[in-house]
């Protein structure tokens, strides 16, 4: 298999069918630079405009409609040394009447300690001036491009990924996503240093990484919606508002795939998810919410 290192010389703030800025075979490890999800650089210069510009479409051979791309995200190194954040939680998640009791949502420096693998505020407010965090890396934006010749915007998610914004998106994880297209036309970009759950201030940390993922494609694998596997969890993700439509369509591919994979009926699925499944919130300020289902390992075996 061969490795590619992909300069992109063009940003996208949509995930669609558009032309492809590399052609890989199948099983191809790629390595590549993000922007920020301002569209500035490693060295803080501004490249393009946000939101969320996307490296890509990466056009991997022989995935068609039906299959799956399996995206292996092999590592993510910061090639920064600061991040940014909004400075308050967005109004969309607190009460309507405690909004107006909100600062202003105002840009806040973090610094990035690239040998430590730490990170803090660059000016420290009050009660605040020991939180130091450990690096945790995660693509927030991510996909293939959807069904109908669609170009959809970064800001949102959909059956084809986009901006899902779910912390287990880091290296050592690998999800497989629903193709549409031929090739799957693969994006990526929006990477965050550290997110709490929801990404309720709007962002994560948001910097620049250099990113290397395997894109491998598993024929007619039968996905609706995208699948996640770590070394401890399997989960499902449903991007859609309300949020309760995004835990139903989660939970669907859940029980799909614990059907196919696992040989559990749906009483069978019923039983383990009742007592031991996870829901854990992606992203909650986007125009598309997103929650995972997540199971761990130990309560299965394969059917």
């Amino acid at each position: 298999m061969t490795t590619h290192r992909f300069i992109p010389t063009i940003f996208h703030n949509v995930i669609g069918s558009l032309p492809p800025a590399l052609h890989i075979a199948d099983g191809d490890t790629v390595v590549t630079e993000t922007l920020d999800a301002a569209g500035h650089d490693k060295d803080g210069i501004k490249q393009t405009s946000g939101p969320n510009p996307m490296n890509g479409p990466i056009f991997v051979e022989g995935a068609e409609p039906g299959d799956a791309l399996k995206v292996e995200i092999i590592s993510m190194i910061p090639t920064r040394e600061t991040g940014f954040t909004r400075s308050v939680v967005a109004a969309n998640v607190v009460d309507p009447e405690a909004v107006r009791d909100l600062p202003p949502r105002d840009i806040a420096i973090w610094a990035i300690d690239r040998e430590a693998l730490t990170l803090r505020l660059s000016e420290p407010v009050g009660g605040l001036e020991n939180f130091v965090l450990p690096l945790a890396p995660m693509i927030g934006c991510f996909g293939v491009a959807p069904s109908l010749g669609q170009a959809i915007s970064t800001a949102t998610s959909g059956e084809y990924g986009g901006n899902m914004d779910y912390r287990l998106f880091g290296p050592g994880t690998t999800v497989r996503l629903p193709v549409a297209a031929p090739g799957a036309l693969f994006f990526l970009g929006d990477c965050h240093a550290v997110q709490g759950d929801g990404e309720i201030v709007g962002t994560g940390v948001e910097t620049t990484f250099e990113v290397t993922v395997r894109l491998t494609v598993e024929k007619k694998a039968g996905l609706v919606w995208p699948r996640g596997e770590t070394a401890d969890d399997i989960f499902t993700i449903g991007n859609a508002r309300p949020l309760d439509q995004a835990l139903q369509h989660a939970t669907s591919e859940m029980l799909n795939w614990l059907a196919s994979d696992y040989g559990l009926d749906k009483t069978a699925a019923s039983h383990l998810l009742g007592q031991v499944v996870r829901y854990d919130v992606g992203n909650v300020f986007d125009p598309a919410y997103t929650m995972a289902c997540r199971v761990a390992k130990k309560w299965l075996t394969r059917g």
